[in-house]
């Protein structure tokens, strides 16, 4: 697994991919923690578009850091998530989360 970050406009956007489980979620949470740490980011966006396997250690690393935006005040949103992703996501009821933006329709 690979973690590319990206800051602009007081968003960090974290673009995730290969596969999170129990191995790689820890690395990928330091990075991502570290970087919000450093930096000034009041929303953090998950993007899951590369990422072809999610175990709960990945339910695990939106999870805190949701709680960890939320203590800094900022926001917390997953985008791109895979069928794959989007299942485990479900399974552990974060689609009743406040972290998907609504997706506008073109014109």
């Amino acid at each position: 697994m690979t973690v590319k970050i990206e800051e602009a406009d007081k968003t960090l956007t974290a673009f995730l991919s290969g596969e999170i489980d129990h191995h790689t979620a820890k690395p990928a949470r330091e990075q991502i923690d570290y970087a919000i740490e450093r930096g000034g980011a009041d929303v953090l966006r998950l993007d899951f578009a590369e990422v072809s396997f999610m175990d709960s250690s990945g339910v695990g690393l939106v999870m805190g850091r949701y709680r960890l935006m939320q203590s800094r005040g900022g926001q917390t949103f997953v985008q791109n998530a895979t069928p794959p992703v989007m299942r485990m996501l479900k399974l552990a009821g974060l689609d009743r989360l406040p972290i998907w933006e609504k997706e506008e329709k073109k014109k």
